[in-house]
């Protein structure tokens, strides 16, 4: 089918910075929301042990009052080990360390009824048991789900995939994973994820109305749309361009979705999370007059102040 079909009418850009509210004095970690971070991988090559523990410092970074990680249970303590503050879940591997399919997923269904938003996908590698929870994911409607890295490979090799998506879901893209979603959906002529930037709003705005989604398409001026709105984010600079910052935007993202999704929405969460994020790392390059060298930790320790900027309505970052 040709890209055509589903280009988006004329979409309206957001140039309104993105807000938050207040957190109330009173409240407790029960009141901030809870998020589920699912990703890792246990097999022999590679192992990807930091991933999770990266997206569950970016959420709590975020303000979210719980997080719990569910990994594969040979990571597990370890993954925990870099985000004490996190309680986890170990999901069910073989003989090999490769996630064993249908005790991973009932796992997930135990994750994802104990949690108000949940991030999926990081560092998790491709195999059927990763097919299954992202299947899961994508079909639950009480859950809104960040999924990112892995979990959009896994949806992109999924026939018919976009049949499936009834959750509320942020897809958060590098261009490669953009490029990969653009061949599953016929839709390779709508223009280039690394391109010009009305190249990259069009591949946006045009992924978002065709699943229903929100879209964070990752990269130099990160674009958020839901098909009928965009906005573009004038921060962010080449400190940013590690691995594991991606990581803990996802965290970020979802940290907020479980604060505020039902008062913000999840398009203004998306947005608040990709402006806190550049921001923070617009912060420590400003402060190391560098632009390289930055790891996702100390990334990390900005969101709070990049956060709160937004919720106080300032907009001295």
């Amino acid at each position: 089918m040709h890209s055509g079909e589903y280009d988006p009418p004329m979409h309206e850009t957001i140039d309104t910075p993105p807000r938050l509210p207040g957190r109330p004095p009173e409240g407790h970690k029960g009141t901030f929301g809870s998020v589920g971070i699912v990703g890792g991988s246990s097999g022999e090559d590679p192992r990807m042990i930091g991933a999770p523990a990266l997206a569950a410092l970016g959420a709590v970074r975020a303000g979210c009052g719980l997080v719990r990680i569910a990994a594969p249970a040979p990571i597990l303590d370890h993954t925990l080990t870099i985000a004490p503050f996190a309680t986890g879940l170990a999901l069910p591997v073989d003989a090999g360390g490769s996630l064993d399919a249908s005790g991973s997923a009932e796992r997930f269904d135990d994750l994802a009824t104990s949690c108000d938003a949940m991030a999926v996908g990081m560092g998790m590698g491709r195999s059927p048991a990763v097919d299954a929870i992202v299947l899961r994911a994508a079909l639950r409607e009480d859950r809104p789900c960040v999924l990112d890295a892995d979990g959009l490979n896994s949806l992109c090799g999924m026939p018919s995939f976009w049949e499936d998506l009834h959750a509320g879901l942020v897809l958060t893209p590098h261009p490669g994973e953009a490029r990969r979603l653009l061949g599953a959906l016929s839709m390779t002529d709508t223009g280039d994820p690394a391109g010009p930037a009305h190249e990259r709003d069009a591949v946006c705005a045009s992924i978002a109305r065709r699943l229903g989604c929100v879209v964070v398409l990752k990269g130099p001026g990160t674009v958020v749309s839901d098909g009928l709105r965009s906005w573009r984010c004038d921060a962010g600079g080449p400190a940013l361009g590690t691995g594991g910052t991606g990581d803990v935007l996802s965290g970020v993202i979802a940290g907020l979705i479980a604060q505020h999704a039902q008062g913000v929405g999840l398009f203004d969460c998306a947005r608040a999370g990709v402006e806190a994020h550049a921001r923070a790392g617009d912060g420590w390059q400003a402060e190391h007059r560098a632009t390289g060298g930055m790891t996702p930790g100390d990334l990390a320790e900005r969101i709070p102040d990049a956060v709160e900027r937004m919720r106080t309505g300032s907009t001295a970052f």
